[in-house]
């Protein structure tokens, strides 16, 4: 196991999260799992949930799908030098951004997405992925202190890490936050806290789920 099985989202309210993450990620994916909480937490929690797919149409149609669960959008889809992609916010706070490098559509539209990608804010990238590393996970690309992602097995979700400053301003929030960052991981790396305080626990996939 070479990277993030599952990860556990930490919500106020678990009808409401199974509801809008069902409809987004259908009610079978593993890719996420929700546990009830109170904790404290405000602002810019430290990470965004990215969905890669194959063609425009498919991110219009999985932004629109978000939207009709709830979701607000933080930026609007829009054409880049890099594809095509817009980010939206799930009731519960967290942050989706849904993209694809392609240009145009090739295929019937759809809502599949070949990759999910976590994206943690952290405020060293060299230190985390050095941390990450002695963990035994695999360094798959790396750009100085700038961004570093890890491989990936298949079906299972990418880690990548990338300045929290940075990461807000691709999303279109404030970098500022306070509190817990309502996320945990399953995964190989686990159980552990990592330099940002992100937490992990050893693996156990399950599809998506909602728990007391």
């Amino acid at each position: 196991m070479n990277s993030i099985d599952a990860v556990i989202l930490e919500v106020a309210d678990l009808t409401a999260a199974t509801r809008f993450y069902s409809a987004v990620f259908g009610p079978d994916s593993s890719h996420v799992r929700l546990r009830a909480s109170g904790e404290s937490t405000t602002g810019f929690r430290g990470f965004t949930l990215s969905l890669v797919v194959c063609q425009p149409g498919n991110v219009d149609t999985l932004i629109r799908a978000a939207l009709d669960a709830g979701a607000t959008v933080l930026k609007a889809a829009s054409k880049s030098l890099w594809g095509y992609g817009g980010v939206v916010q799930a009731p519960d706070g967290t942050i989706l951004k849904i993209a694809t490098s392609a240009k145009k559509d090739t295929s019937p539209l759809t809502r599949d997405f070949d990759e999910v990608v976590l994206l943690l804010g952290v405020e060293d990238v060299k230190a985390s992925k050095q941390f990450y590393a002695s963990r035994g996970l695999s360094v798959g690309r790396s750009f100085g202190g700038k961004y570093a992602e890890f491989a990936a097995d298949l079906g299972c979700v990418r880690l990548a890490l990338y300045k929290r400053g940075a990461l807000a301003r691709d999303v279109g929030v404030p970098a500022g936050g306070t509190g817990s960052h309502r996320l945990v991981l399953s995964g190989a790396a686990g159980p552990c806290s990592d330099p940002d305080d992100f937490v992990w626990e050893a693996s156990a996939s399950a599809p998506l789920t909602a728990t007391a």
